[in-house]
C-alpha cells in the first residue's frame, strides 16, 4: 500500500467528511446509477449514435 493512502486514511479518521460531504457524495451516485437504469431501460437514442464512415476496400500492393 502507498504511504500517501495510509497518510488520506490517518487523515479521515481524525477529521472524518461532514454529513453534508457524505449527502453529496451519495447523491452523485444515486444520479449516476439513475442514469445507467434509464439508459439500459429505454436503450440509447438513436441521435447519439456514431455512424462509421463508409471507406472503399481498397487492396494495398
Amino acid at each position: 500500500m502507498n504511504w500517501f493512502h495510509l497518510l488520506r486514511m490517518a487523515k479521515w479518521a481524525r477529521h472524518p467528511p461532514s454529513p453534508a460531504q457524505i449527502k453529496l457524495g451519495l447523491g452523485v451516485i444515486a444520479l449516476c446509477l439513475a442514469i445507467y437504469s434509464i439508459e439500459r431501460w429505454v436503450g440509447w437514442p438513436e441521435w447519439m449514435s456514431l455512424e462509421a464512415e463508409r471507406v472503399p476496400n481498397r487492396v494495398l500492393r
